[in-house]
């Protein structure tokens, strides 16, 4: 069962991830592509939480937690490049 849900969890954030990257690309705006960014991002984090679980190494976690940290600071430096023009 735990499989079942996890496979339809991967197949949505795939989907999730595509429309994303959609939007990325094709974002009328800079603020449209930070946030589609930081929506990869958070697909991506999903991503490796759900390898974690699928292969039971709770290390994986760990690389989650670092990626979302450092994803996070990544946007915040972007977003206040946009805002004052740097």
């Amino acid at each position: 069962m735990v499989e079942l849900v996890v496979t339809i969890a991967a197949g949505l954030a795939g989907l999730a991830f595509l429309l994303a990257l959609f939007r990325f690309l094709k974002g009328p705006s800079d603020a449209d592509r930070v946030v589609a960014f930081d929506v990869l991002t958070i697909i991506a984090i999903t991503g490796i939480a759900l390898v974690a679980l699928a292969e039971g190494r709770g290390i994986y976690l760990d690389v989650a937690v670092v990626y979302a940290l450092l994803s996070f600071l990544g946007v915040i430096v972007v977003a206040r490049y946009l805002e004052r023009g740097l």
